[in-house]
């Protein structure tokens, strides 16, 4: 039996967090899923069995950082799944961990690893705690106490770019370093510090998720109007994107996939 639960944060972390998600799979059959960059940094807890990464043949790791990603991953199961998963606002990562979220990049990175005593602790007491709403609990303490020593300063300025990238297919790097104010090398530097990879490489994910919820919307519209609607220079932009993203053509994923945006089906 499979059960799945969205938790929303506490109103002061929403600005943080987008969302905390809960799942538990009692079958003991290896599931397997194929993951999409979904443009935003997790923070993620087993406490059953871990997920096992397809691509290399290793366990993922007990707790830990998932970075930004470009491409697809496939994981499979190994036995009973528990785990709850936070899932960070784009640009709110590095309140809480710290540490510039570039190094992330690619990588599932064990808390353990990034020399973050406290994140070492917490991540222990979610595994010995039982019940799943007091580990929400114990989360958000965490995030609480380490709201009180961040800087807002560059939050409110990727906050605003993040609402020019959601509203603006075609929008261009240029552009959003003038939406921040920066020149183009420290507009690079605070994104990549921030969100995890380059804004090149982020609006190339945003289009991607653009184009999975606009065919959410109605799998029928033509592809080429999708790639209009969406900022592809053309169709043939739009398959080569989508094949790099998760490995199917778009008439392919949706004869193999239900499509869903993570990114915007949630704003």
């Amino acid at each position: 039996m499979q059960t799945f639960r969205i938790v929303k944060p506490a109103p002061a972390l929403a600005p943080y967090i987008r969302y905390y998600w809960i799942l538990r799979d009692d079958a003991f059959t290896p599931v397997s899923e194929r993951t999409l960059p979904v443009g935003c940094m997790q923070l993620v807890f087993h406490k059953g069995r871990q997920l096992v990464s397809l691509q290399n043949s290793q366990l993922q790791p007990q707790s830990f950082i998932c970075g930004q990603s470009f491409g697809f991953s496939d994981v499979m199961s190994t036995g009973m799944i528990e785990m709850i998963t936070v899932v960070f606002q784009p640009y709110a990562a590095k309140t809480f961990l710290r540490i510039p979220l570039h190094l992330f990049f690619g990588q599932n990175i064990s808390t353990d690893e990034v020399e973050d005593t406290e994140l070492s602790d917490l991540s222990r007491r979610i595994v010995d705690t039982p019940d799943n709403d007091q580990c929400i609990h114990l989360i958000e303490d965490f995030f609480f106490h380490r709201l009180v020593s961040c800087s807002e300063y560059n939050l409110k300025r990727l906050s605003t770019v993040l609402s020019e990238i959601n509203l603006h297919p075609q929008v261009s790097t240029l552009e959003l370093s003038d939406v921040a104010c920066l020149s183009s090398k420290q507009f690079g530097r605070i994104f990549a510090d921030y969100i995890g990879t380059t804004p090149k490489e982020f609006l190339r994910i945003v289009r991607m998720q653009r184009a999975l919820y606009t065919l959410q919307q109605d799998p029928t519209l033509p592809f080429a109007q999708v790639a209009y609607e969406c900022g592809f220079s053309d169709q043939s932009h739009m398959i080569k994107e989508f094949k790099l993203f998760s490995g199917y053509t778009p008439a392919e994923y949706l004869s193999a996939c239900a499509p869903v945006s993570d990114y915007f089906s949630t704003l």
